[in-house]
């Protein structure tokens, strides 16, 4: 089925209202899964393998940095999803570039962390470079790489499948994102099997899906709906409270 970008955008902060994200939390997780489908980067795709889950972070405890100095921090997201932590960690990256020039912030214990090009881009349009680097999986193993220029609208992406001898099992589930307030990063991956997705046909897939609406399929939608009733049951509970129903 095809949907509008706001039809979907509502939907989704209503999914994850419901699975207990704080407020603003469900609108950067919204946004995040928008506007990698409406770049053409798999954003629904990627909230298919993450909707069983979705529900969970709200039994894990709160991501905390556990080292930071004046360049870096590290910072442990307890297993939460990037939807639910990700922006944060862009945020303090940018504060210490804004502060020393260039910072790198390590996120470690990070689901779906390919929704971290929505921060990232949000922080190149912003005047500051940003950069970030992450593997996922364990046969094959693929390594990603995106980055975005100061001043620049749109990122580049790479990723690459690579020998499993090559993976360190410190790498698994973290992420590297790296912002600097002097110097234009370009990140990308030199394996000569990658496949490179450049800022032109990021902004082309963008106009695209401006033309054409989204496509969803139905099974996505109607869970993304299923969850996001939960917000509506309970607000229908809190009004009959209010009115002095039971």
């Amino acid at each position: 089925m095809n949907i509008s970008m706001n039809e979907l955008k509502a939907a989704l902060r209503r999914c994850f209202e419901a699975s207990g994200y704080f407020v603003g939390n469900y609108e950067d997780a919204a946004n995040m899964v928008l506007w990698l489908e409406k770049h053409g980067l798999n954003g629904l795709g990627e909230l298919k393998n993450t909707l069983p889950y979705v529900g969970e972070d709200l039994h894990k405890s709160l991501s905390n940095v556990i080292y930071e100095d004046s360049t870096s921090a590290t910072i442990d997201a307890h297993g939460r999803s990037a939807l639910n932590c990700i922006a944060s960690a862009v945020d303090l990256a940018h504060a210490k570039a804004l502060e020393s020039g260039i910072a790198t912030v390590t996120v470690h214990n990070c689901h779906n962390r390919m929704f971290v090009l929505k921060a990232l881009t949000d922080r190149g349009r912003s005047g500051i470079s940003a950069a970030a680097y992450w593997k996922n999986g364990s046969s094959p193993i693929t390594e990603h790489a995106a980055a975005i220029k100061s001043g620049h609208r749109y990122p580049s992406y790479s990723e690459a499948t690579i020998k499993t001898n090559e993976h360190s099992i410190d790498d698994k589930q973290a992420l590297t994102i790296i912002c600097s307030s002097r110097v234009d990063l370009s990140l990308s991956l030199q394996n000569q099997d990658s496949t490179m997705i450049s800022p032109a046909q990021v902004e082309r897939n963008k106009n695209d899906c401006v033309e054409h609406g989204i496509t969803i399929a139905d099974d996505i939608w109607q869970e993304i709906n299923r969850i996001g009733a939960g917000v509506l049951v309970e607000n229908t509970d809190r009004s009959r409270q209010d009115a002095g129903g039971t």
